[in-house]
């Protein structure tokens, strides 16, 4: 009799658990999600989910997934990187990717009443998705420009490429801002912020060796003054050394 009411027990609590999953569809079966996709996606997860009901985490077996398939950067390189595509139309979808990530930074900002991230991990995700997504977005837009241009080494085509690379790196600093809620974060949370900066910060400055990266130095240095994790310091120091190095190089 006891076997027989645990099994029962153990199926109810199965068929609670598939409910609850089941009541958020999302396109799981697809390889790569598409602008639809996003568009419905980043809707439920904004708005589709009561105030109670928690979101799908990587901690979470059942809806990993999920998290993994919003934030996997494939779902725009896939189209992005096509050359076989125009460099017009892959900056229209690069521009609405955008717009659906700038969506996406709403999901996973809660804190808790003691002002700890809910979901740092994943916010975090969703923010290294979007800082590879625009060094993406912003090449397209000034390969389009030199494209269309006349003359693609006239002052004003490098005046807007320029005016274009200046708003990327101010775009860059937004993340660093992150580390004056460093106290909100769990150590694997300030792993993973330490972690954005040593892959992304550097692939910027490779792309654009030549720009002005002063305000980024004065806010890393300004940041590793705040910062305590040593994870994050040490990050710092590293992006403060490679735009050193690049002005190193410069004067030679």
């Amino acid at each position: 009799m006891t076997k027989i009411r645990v099994i029962l027990f153990a199926l109810i609590s199965i068929t609670l658990t598939n409910c609850n999953t089941e009541k958020h569809e999302f396109p799981l079966d697809k390889r790569y999600w598409d602008l639809n996709d996003y568009d419905k996606v980043v809707l439920e997860l904004n708005y589709g989910y009561e105030a109670d009901e928690k979101l799908p985490t990587f901690d979470d077996p059942q809806t990993r997934i999920i998290v993994e398939k919003l934030t996997d950067q494939q779902n725009f390189n896939i189209v992005l990187d096509d050359n076989e595509l125009g460099i017009k139309h892959r900056n229209e979808v690069a521009e609405k990717f955008f717009s659906e990530w700038k969506d996406m930074n709403n999901i996973y900002d809660a804190l808790d009443r003691k002002d700890q991230y809910l979901y740092d991990k994943e916010m975090l995700a969703v923010w290294h998705f979007g800082l590879g997504l625009q060094l993406k977005y912003f090449k397209l837009g000034n390969d389009q420009i030199k494209e269309n241009a006349d003359d693609p080494n006239s002052s004003r085509v490098k005046n807007n490429i320029n005016s274009n690379v200046s708003t990327l790196i101010k775009n860059y600093l937004i993340y660093l801002d992150e580390i004056n809620n460093e106290k909100a974060f769990t150590e694997e949370g300030k792993t993973k912020l330490a972690n954005g900066i040593d892959k992304y910060f550097p692939a910027l400055i490779e792309l654009y060796p030549d720009a002005n990266y002063s305000g980024m130095k004065n806010k890393a240095e300004l940041m590793l003054k705040k910062a305590e994790s040593v994870k994050i310091k040490s990050s710092l120091n590293k992006l403060i050394e490679l735009i050193d190095s690049k002005k190193e190089k410069e004067t030679e």
